[in-house]
């Protein structure tokens, strides 16, 4: 027991290490750039200068002084940041040197201390089928390491996914505006798959992801192992999905059945692409067996230019 803790911790610490560095040399002013504030609070009046837009100009200072001021504002930088992780038991799969599970601790650890540098709040969901855990928006270094330790090896007492269900209860305990992180590799549903987003279900997946976009400002970080794309030649072997217990075999042998398993997971994550392509939703796809700060940065740059 005291080695399992031991071990951990160290993983938490490293975690910690190489992610802070890659935030001050990746990442140094992206985060700023890309997440802005709730709105300008007034921070004083002050006499107009050539230059100045019109529409700035305090009219009721202006008449009282008998010259021209113009109305200076301030960003209202504080932000809160929340950051949903998926817990089911597919996280768990990883057919490289990282789990799924392992590259959402990262990736949560890399927002969490960009926020920190901005002097930005951050909490966690942990969901299953139903939301496990809820740390509430904190600041500071101890908060974001229990973060981490959280992600890593909380136990989930359920097996699968209802993202839908914890982004539910995501907007209803923040109660402001916030950056809302979903990080997940989006397979749920009865056969494993994301659900058809031509079919548009009242209270499915796509309507939950459109309302929390509207209140927030959402981002979903999609995690993808290669194993779960495309199959190698391997022979007969047996497959069972980590969610629903559910076995089949497979003869990998075969071209067409490698061809037909890589055709369908392409069209099902191109249609998922395109459905929150359609409701202006960000998504960064995060592959295990690569690394994703530079992607991240990329994804960060894109994003400030199109605001």
């Amino acid at each position: 027991m005291q080695d399992q803790i031991t071990d951990m911790l160290k993983k938490v610490r490293q975690i910690e290490i190489r992610t802070n560095r890659q935030v001050s040399e990746a990442l140094a002013g992206a985060y700023h750039s890309v997440f802005k504030g709730r709105g300008m609070d007034f921070e004083e009046a002050r006499e107009y200068q050539p230059g100045d837009e019109i529409r700035s100009i305090d009219w009721n200072v202006t008449a009282r002084t008998g010259r021209a001021h113009v109305k200076k504002y301030r960003e209202e930088r504080e932000l809160t940041m929340m950051i949903a992780v998926d817990l089911s038991a597919s996280g768990s799969f990883g057919s490289g040197d990282s789990s799924k599970r392992e590259i959402a601790a990262e990736i949560a650890a890399t927002l969490a201390f960009s926020a920190a540098r901005n002097n930005d709040k951050v909490g966690l969901v942990l969901f299953t089928d139903g939301v496990e855990l809820f740390l509430p928006p904190r600041k500071g270094r101890q908060h974001i390491l229990r973060m981490i330790r959280d992600v890593l090896v909380y136990e989930p007492q359920r097996r699968g996914t209802n993202i839908s269900a914890a982004l539910d209860e995501v907007n209803r305990l923040l109660k402001r505006s916030a950056i809302v992180v979903l990080v997940s590799d989006f397979l749920q549903g009865p056969d494993g798959r994301i659900p058809n987003p031509d079919a548009r279900p009242k209270d499915g997946l796509f309507k939950a992801l459109e309302i929390t976009n509207r209140r927030h400002d959402l981002v979903c970080f999609e995690i993808l192992d290669p194993r779960e794309t495309s199959l190698p030649a391997l022979g007969a072997i047996t497959l069972e999905d980590s969610e629903t217990g559910e076995i089949v075999e497979v003869n990998t042998s075969s071209g067409a059945v490698r061809n037909a398993y890589e055709q369908s997971n392409k069209k099902r994550l191109a249609e998922f692409r395109r459905a929150l392509s359609r409701s202006k939703i960000d998504l960064l796809e995060v592959p295990t067996d690569k690394p994703f700060i530079t992607p991240l940065r990329k994804f960060f740059e894109r994003r400030a230019k199109r605001q």
